[in-house]
């Protein structure tokens, strides 16, 4: 894992850490296009909670405007829509100060998410926040109403399908006002429109097997 506390930013902060951030149009990338089996639809028995995969996959966020401070992303399914009638929210994350991310001046990516970041984030970076996924609505019965699964990282699980996913970071200068723990998706739009501090941000379509 290359996240860490507070503790080691100062220090990335002296070696240069602006240097490896001053391009601008942040990159979103990852080592696959399809989601491993690990964080997907075939995960094993230890990596899902209630049947729902619940480690999340690791990522790259390069190129970084240098004003960023904050990051903040959702994890959605497009492709639900003609399943279920609506997009599905699989992760949203909110208040990750970027100088609590540690930077490895020996790889070639600025800023790396490790796996099961989602699981790992509220001890290491307490600030941070997680919003509440498509399984805590209230309109789906049946389902887990473990706090590990209605917010945290949910993996993809198409039921028809091959699906394309969307992984879409904003990077902010200041935090955004307004939110809790278990946010709504759509609390966490409306804070970053009345932000006004939205300097980046990037995505990525990834591939979850059915």
């Amino acid at each position: 894992m290359r996240a860490t506390g507070r503790h080691r930013a100062a220090d990335s902060r002296l070696r240069g850490v602006t240097r490896m951030r001053d391009t601008g149009a942040m990159k979103i990338s990852a080592d696959f296009t399809v989601i491993p089996d690990a964080f997907a639809k075939a995960a094993p028995p230890e990596n899902r909670i209630d049947g729902t995969p619940i480690v999340s996959f690791p990522f790259y966020i390069d190129e970084l405007d240098p004003s960023v401070q904050y990051l903040h992303w959702e994890f959605v399914d497009p492709d639900s829509i003609p399943v279920c009638g609506f997009q599905w929210n699989h992760w949203s994350l909110a208040n990750l100060p970027v100088d609590a991310l540690m930077y490895d001046f020996n790889d070639s990516h600025a800023l790396a998410i490790p796996a099961d970041f989602s699981r790992t984030v509220s001890a290491m970076i307490p600030e941070t926040l997680q919003g509440r996924t498509s399984a805590a609505s209230p309109l789906l019965q049946g389902r887990s109403t473990d706090p590990a699964v209605t917010m945290r990282y949910n993996g993809p699980y198409p039921p028809d399908k091959d699906h394309e996913y969307f992984l879409h970071v904003w990077g902010t200068t200041a935090p955004l006002a307004g939110l809790n723990q278990g946010f709504w998706l759509n609390e966490l739009e409306h804070a970053l429109r009345d932000s006004r501090s939205i300097a980046d941000q990037g995505g990525i379509f990834l591939t979850g097997k059915a």
